[in-house]
C-alpha cells in the first residue's frame, strides 16, 4: 500500500479512540503477518474505523509503522520496570540485569495470534528500507537495553566500568541470540536458558 498523506489530526475523544484502535490493530497484524504484507485496508477493517480515520491520525503508513514500534518499545519498558520493582534492593545489580531477561520472557509469553515469532521490533526492522525512521526506533531500543544492562553491571562491579560495559555487551548478544532462536522455535524456552546462563555469568564476575 502506498503512503498517502492525510489531514492533520484533530483533537477530541473520537480521534483518540480511533488512534488507539488503529495502533492495536496494527500491532496484531504487523506482528502476525508482517509490515509489508499488511495494507491500510486490512488495518482499518480490523480496527473497525473508516479509512480516513487512519489518515486523520497518521500522515502515512510509514508513520503508523513508526508509532507501532514506539508503542512496542514502551510496552517492553513497562514490563522491565514491573520486573525491576520486584527485587527487595533496587540497587541489586544482579537482579536488575536479570530483570531485563525476564521482561523479554514476559513479552514472549503474550498470547500471539500465530504464536511467538521473536522480537517484533527486529522483525519489522528487517522489512524496512535503509533510512526508514522505524529502523532508528529499533536501533535506539536495542541500545537502551544494552545501556540498562550496563547500568546494572556498573552497580555490580563498582570501579570496573570497562568490565561492566564488556559484560553488558556479552549479555546483550546472549539475549538477542536467545530471542532469535526462541522466535524460530515459537517458544520462550531459549530465553529461560539464556537467563540461567546470564545468572551463571553474573555469579562469576
Amino acid at each position: 500500500m502506498s503512503d498517502t498523506p492525510g489531514a492533520a489530526a484533530r483533537p477530541g475523544k473520537r480521534q483518540g479512540k480511533a488512534r488507539t484502535l488503529l495502533l492495536a490493530a496494527a500491532a496484531r497484524r504487523f506482528y502476525a503477518d508482517g509490515v509489508s504484507a499488511t495494507g491500510i485496508d486490512t488495518i482499518t477493517a480490523e480496527a473497525g474505523v473508516a479509512k480516513m480515520s487512519l489518515y486523520n491520525n497518521f500522515a502515512s503508513k510509514a508513520e503508523l509503522v513508526t508509532a507501532y514500534l514506539d508503542a512496542r518499545h514502551a510496552e517492553w519498558l513497562d514490563l522491565y520496570r514491573r520486573r525491576l520493582a520486584k527485587p527487595a534492593d533496587p540497587q541489586d545489580g544482579r537482579a536488575g540485569a536479570l530483570a531485563v531477561f525476564d521482561a523479554y520472557a514476559d513479552h514472549a509469553a503474550f498470547a500471539y495470534e500465530h504464536g511467538f515469532r521473536g522480537c517484533g521490533l527486529l522483525n519489522a526492522a528487517a522489512e524496512l528500507p535503509a533510512g526508514h525512521e522505524g529502523r532508528d526506533v529499533v536501533r535506539r531500543h536495542k541500545e537502551q537495553v544494552e545501556d540498562l544492562l550496563a547500568g546494572h553491571l556498573r552497580a555490580l562491579l563498582p570501579g570496573r566500568p570497562e568490565e561492566a560495559r564488556a559484560a553488558a555487551e556479552h549479555l546483550a548478544f546472549l539475549l538477542e541470540g536467545a530471542m532469535a532462536r526462541a522466535g524460530l522455535e515459537g517458544s520462550g524456552t531459549r530465553l529461560e536458558h539464556a537467563r540461567t546462563m546470564a545468572a551463571n555469568l553474573l555469579d562469576r564476575l
